[in-house]
């Protein structure tokens, strides 16, 4: 029989959870989680804990969270003391020495949101929707040296629907994910897993997320203008302005009739805005110090009128 495969677990976020949890839960021997250090959020800037470490904490798995790591001589003889047979990394958020993607036998696992050698980068599963993909998925691949470059090892496709949104997809990338990876190790161990490089002729990229990609631009198609909205939605969503103050558009929905771009027509209890030879009609919306309110709410409270422009 067997022994359990030996793990070090490198994660942070939320997505990350679903994996450290589906190898503790499968009877991985998870040895040592390492996350970030416990940063101050909300309105007091307490410490708080990643979502990574509290998971650690509830099933009583050893946590570390160095500063750094390229050249933290204690963390490496750490990990070089618990030999473990392969380092899997979600989401941790610090660049992977050599050390220590030679430690391990089967190297270091990343988990990565897409189907690589497509959407390489921080934000493969907000690009995927904002480009207008229908398929997405994910990857399990041995870390090397470049950005999300190394071999891929196996995948899993998903459906990405007309009413997904990046909060939507992300929470099911995730569980998936978790599962792959069970399955990605044990047919590591068995030796019925075999790597394959990418071919980097097909390699596209996925950079992080700046608050301006948010910002609209009606002379983009309705069609690109609600892929985007639904690719960046929590985060930086999809915003210009109305009378002077931020607008945010949190659902839309593209239409054939054709507007002057960023200009508005109310009909009854709808609204639409001209986009590049088309238009969207707006569902749900967020003036700037408000809650979201749907498109008759708008209506009633800011009595829009016809031939008002958005942004300007």
């Amino acid at each position: 029989m067997n022994c359990p495969v030996r793990i070090v677990f490198a994660g942070t976020p939320r997505f990350a959870v679903p994996t450290l949890e589906g190898l503790i839960n499968g009877g991985f021997d998870v040895r040592l989680v390492v996350t970030q250090p416990d940063r101050p959020s909300g309105r007091g800037l307490e410490l708080s804990a990643s979502p990574v470490k509290e998971s650690a904490l509830r099933h009583g798995v050893p946590i570390a969270q160095p500063e750094k790591i390229k050249n933290n001589e204690s963390f490496r003889a750490q990990l070089e003391g618990l030999r473990p047979d392969a380092i899997v990394v979600v989401g941790y958020g610090r660049l992977i020495p050599q050390w220590m993607i030679d430690l391990p036998r089967f190297g270091n696992i990343n988990l990565h949101a897409s189907l690589l050698p497509k959407y390489r980068g921080a934000a493969p599963i907000q690009w995927a929707i904002a480009l207008g993909d229908t398929v997405t998925g994910v990857t399990t691949m041995r870390i090397d040296a470049g950005l999300d470059t190394g071999d891929i090892l196996l995948q899993r496709e998903l459906a990405i629907g007309p009413d997904d949104t990046a909060a939507t997809i992300g929470p099911t990338l995730a569980e998936i994910g978790g599962q792959l990876m069970v399955e990605t190790l044990r047919g590591l161990q068995a030796g019925t897993v075999q790597s394959h490089p990418q071919d980097n002729t097909h390699a596209t990229l996925a950079p992080i997320l700046k608050k301006e990609d948010g910002k609209i631009d009606f002379e983009r198609s309705a069609n690109e203008i609600w892929n985007r909205l639904r690719g960046f939605s929590p985060w930086p969503g999809a915003y210009t302005t109305f009378r002077g103050k931020t607008f945010h558009i949190w659902r839309a929905r593209p239409m054939t009739t054709t507007l002057p771009s960023a200009e508005l027509k109310v009909d009854g209890g709808l609204s639409f805005v001209g986009c590049g030879e088309s238009s969207l009609e707006l569902l749900e919306v967020q003036i700037e110090g408000k809650k979201r309110m749907s498109s008759q709410d708008f209506i009633n409270g800011y009595r829009p009128k016809t031939g008002e422009r958005l942004g300007d």
